[in-house]
């Protein structure tokens, strides 16, 4: 098989992005909705301890993220982690990260979906959120060039916002640096349940790896991408967590609805407070056109090798994109978004991330030091980390997400079944 390029016959994707481009689309991915939602349930979970929890988080993230970038640059193809389980591990554990990956991120996408409705009409949310579908799905369509230029102008938008959020709120009167002290609210399992619910905000370089067939020279724009993508979101992450903390203290920033809106408005700049409402709308905007932008992706490598209909492996032979399963992944998000509720799908999606990361270590872990293997201590630190994050989320989000899980492994093994009878 060749490794560099996509399979012919079913079209083949045009490499236009940069690495420019590729960071944009990463950022885009991950300071997104997640930093203006997932503050408030993880401060609840860790208590004083939430900055140690996103501490603890962002060194499983770069752990997923070196891993992810080498085998990236090793298999510069659609599908990210689905093509290095199936390639390094075998088909199985390919199919188990893709079926991980298009489950738990299309739940992702119904959430930004109604994260957009609620912030920018919360009577009509999900309204909204089957509008913003549309649209995003429509821009996805016309285009990966087109999305990396949103992207942009999205990025932009949201850096300002939590820019003007972090100066006000940390030289406001009321900021007190004592609320970032460690009290003995904070338990081992609180920490490790708040790491697995910050994950959620950090999931986003994986999209990056799921372009692999549309950046120029992958096996050098991937590896530097990622991890500069990662460490950016990481500074912006720590100093908005800061700010926060200083200004509501982790009891308040626990129970806050819309935490970054509480405190602007906490540290007397009611003026922000809109502001904060359409960053966050922003935001949410820029997390789902990525995340529709990477789910269709792997859709596509899936449907390749027929684990999902063949009908959505075509390319647009004029826009280039996989049309078909950009279509068929906007259609069930739409629905989702016009029929669920936003609570519960953080950690739904957490956990089918975490499991799609923990595949990817153990394949990066099989990497011999010519095809660019990373220290040892990384994909195991990263594979452990993963396990033990996705076992610390809410009992009913492991129970779900087991079963999703199960699941998934049932029907391979009923269509191997198959198969084998048919050969027979």
């Amino acid at each position: 098989m060749n490794m560099g390029s996509a399979p012919t016959g079913t079209g083949e994707m045009k490499r236009r992005l940069g690495v420019g481009d590729a960071v944009v689309i990463g950022l885009g991915s991950m300071i997104g909705a997640g930093i203006f939602a997932a503050l408030g349930p993880a401060a609840g979970a860790a208590g004083s301890g939430l900055l140690l929890a996103l501490a603890l988080a962002a060194v499983v993230a770069y752990c997923n993220a070196t891993s992810s970038a080498q085998l990236a640059a090793l298999y510069p193809q659609s599908g990210g982690t689905y093509v290095y389980g199936r390639e390094r591990l075998g088909d199985f554990w390919g199919y188990l990260a893709g079926w991980a990956f298009v489950v738990g991120k299309t739940a992702s996408c119904a959430a930004m979906a109604l994260t957009v409705g609620s912030y920018v009409w919360p009577g009509q949310a999900h309204a909204v959120a089957v509008a913003a579908v549309v649209a995003l799905t429509a821009v996805n369509y016309a285009g990966v060039q087109k999305s990396a230029l949103l992207t942009r102008v999205i990025v932009a938008v949201v850096l300002a916002v939590l820019a003007a959020l972090v100066v006000i709120a940390l030289t406001s009167a009321g900021a007190d640096t004592a609320r970032l002290d460690i009290g003995s609210d904070a338990t081992v399992g609180g920490v490790l349940q708040a790491a697995g619910l910050l994950f959620f905000a950090f999931a986003g370089y994986a999209r990056i790896a799921t372009l692999g067939e549309e950046v120029r020279d992958p096996a050098c724009t991937i590896p530097r991408a990622i991890p500069i993508a990662l460490g950016i979101t990481l500074a912006v992450y720590a100093l908005v967590g800061v700010a926060v903390l200083t200004v509501l203290g982790p009891g308040g920033l626990a129970s806050a609805t819309a935490p970054l809106s509480d405190a602007a408005r906490t540290a007397g700049a009611g003026w922000l407070v809109p502001i904060v409402r359409m960053g966050g709308a922003v935001a949410a905007l820029g997390s789902l056109l990525a995340l529709i932008l990477g789910v269709s992706r792997t859709t596509l490598a899936m449907a390749r090798d027929r684990h999902l209909p063949h009908a959505l492996a075509t390319v647009h032979p004029r826009f280039g994109v996989p049309h078909r399963a950009e279509l068929a992944v906007g259609a069930v998000v739409a629905l989702l978004a016009a029929t669920t509720d936003v609570r519960g799908t953080i950690g739904f999606s957490s956990f089918g991330v975490l499991a799609y990361y923990a595949i990817a270590n153990a394949s990066a872990f099989t990497l011999t030091k010519e095809e660019g293997r990373p220290s040892r201590l990384v994909p195991v630190i990263g594979l452990t980390g993963c396990a033990t994050l996705a076992f610390a989320l809410p009992a009913s989000t492991v129970i779900s997400g087991t079963t999703v899980l199960i699941l998934g492994a049932t029907v391979y093994g009923l269509r191997k079944a198959r198969n084998n009878r048919a050969s027979h």
